[in-house]
């Protein structure tokens, strides 16, 4: 058992530890605390005798004091009466740091289609089921079609009227051009004939006057037609009308053709909105019909911040982790990333670029409609020197340094930053040469440490 012993000396006192091999007699302790006790309270060279035997608790608690007060004196005096400042210190060395940047987002299929239908005619059959999948227009539900030939009758009937009006008006025109075309011509060899009857003096003004006004009115009546290619053709209403029917028809059957709901791609009926004997434009909650997904290539959506879009790009590779997969990871890649952005919501004004991660492992366990984690390597360095990111002490005026341990006493090293990840950065001395490796840094140093100051390194686990 070990104990402290205070030996009086003239003038001067001394501590020194003393290392008893059998344990001491509690007489021997008793007197030994009597003569520390009387040396302590003045130097009275009096005894005073210990009325009250003590326990041998009290007795263990007492030495652990004095202990106490034995460590603390000597360091105070071996640290200039200031008490020396504990630290944790780990080895420096060499490793890889990994900038990523970690975003969820939803798995769906590259091909991804909502299927709907503005008939309001009733679903007679739905030949698809969810789960199936499907080859590119083929037929997915069934439509009630009597209102839809209906309609297509009455079209089709305004259509054909249109085009009768169209060519009773044109044989008006050409029969009316043809006769007000004669009309003129003989109005103009009349005023003719007339004219050079009036310079010879064989016709009247009034015989001039009336084949003129004759011939002016034959132009007149000519010019009421309208020419095409130097052909009279029927009002170009009548040709706007066949155009308007002709498009009433073509709707129509469009209609009738949309009776039978198709596929517009090859994928898997992920969703079906829809029930044999609802009408095809009111699904339940307005979803669409049919959802078709191309589940054969899978892809990622995810929104990137403006603040990391910049260290993104086209073809950068992706680690997916979801809790389908347990612990497994699928690879991907960066396959897609927006021209422009959009706000990011909840009143942030962050702007958020959309992103697309095309996944290469098309066999894993990721279905579509499930949340992913991808995570993308945003920056690498190999080789350098790393420490977590409480070493590392940022000054009011920025620089950075680390703070070292050599023989307790405390160096600091002015350093910057490098790549970082979540927990660790990499640190690049100002001064060439200056990290060593295995050298001791402070792994998380104190607001009072200074360079020159003397520490005590805890032993490793403490």
């Amino acid at each position: 058992m070990n104990v402290f012993k205070r030996k009086g000396k003239e003038n001067n006192d001394t501590l020194e530890i003393e290392s008893l091999k059998e344990p001491m007699p509690d007489e021997v302790f008793e007197q030994e605390l009597e003569n520390l006790m009387k040396e302590e309270s003045g130097g009275n060279n009096k005894k005073k005798k210990i009325r009250k035997k003590w326990s041998k608790k009290r007795k263990i608690i007492t030495i652990g004091v004095g202990a106490f007060f034995g460590l603390f004196l000597l360091f105070s005096i071996l640290g200039g009466k200031k008490q020396a400042m504990v630290v944790h210190t780990f080895p420096l060395a060499k490793g890889e740091v990994v900038e990523e940047l970690s975003i969820s987002g939803p798995v769906q299929g590259t091909d991804s289609v909502e299927v709907v239908s503005n008939l309001h005619a009733e679903i007679l059959d739905l030949p698809a089921k969810e789960g199936e999948k499907v080859e590119k227009d083929q037929v997915l539900a069934v439509l009630d079609d009597k209102d839809a030939k209906k309609e297509l009758d009455i079209a089709q009937n305004a259509y054909d009227l249109a085009v009768s009006t169209y060519q009773d008006q044109q044989r008006e025109a050409e029969n009316g051009y043809a006769k007000a075309k004669q009309d003129y011509d003989t109005a103009k060899i009349n005023y003719d004939r007339t004219l050079t009857l009036y310079q010879a003096g064989s016709s009247s003004q009034v015989e001039m006057e009336t084949a003129s006004n004759t011939m002016n009115d034959a132009k007149r009546q000519l010019s009421n037609f309208t020419l095409k290619n130097g052909k009279p053709v029927a009002n170009e209403s009548y040709t706007l009308q066949i155009e308007k029917a002709a498009f009433e028809v073509e709707q129509k059957k469009e209609s009738l053709n949309n009776t039978k709901v198709i596929s517009p791609i090859a994928g898997t009926v992920v969703r079906v909105n829809c029930k044999v004997g609802r009408f095809a434009d009111k699904t339940d909650d307005d979803k669409p019909m049919f959802i078709i997904n191309n589940l054969d290539v899978l892809e990622m959506k995810i929104n990137v911040s403006e603040y990391s879009i910049g260290k993104v790009s086209v073809g950068q590779p992706v680690e997916i982790t979801a809790d389908i997969l347990g612990a497994e990871t699928v690879k991907g890649e960066i396959g897609s990333i927006s021209p422009t952005g959009e706000e990011k919501g909840s009143g942030s004004t962050e702007r958020v670029i959309p992103t697309t991660i095309r996944i290469l492992d098309q066999d894993s366990r990721l279905i579509a409609g499930i949340t992913a984690k991808a995570k993308i390597e945003l920056n690498k360095a190999e080789n350098v020197w790393v420490v977590p990111f409480n070493s590392v002490i940022q000054k009011p005026d920025g620089t950075m340094v680390i703070a070292t341990v050599d023989q307790n006493i405390v160096k600091m090293i002015p350093v910057k930053s490098g790549v970082e990840s979540d927990i660790q950065t990499e640190i690049i001395p100002v001064e060439e040469g200056a990290l060593k490796e295995g050298m001791q840094v402070i792994d998380t140093p104190a607001e009072l440490l200074e360079d020159g100051m003397t520490v005590i390194v805890a032993p490793s686990g403490q």
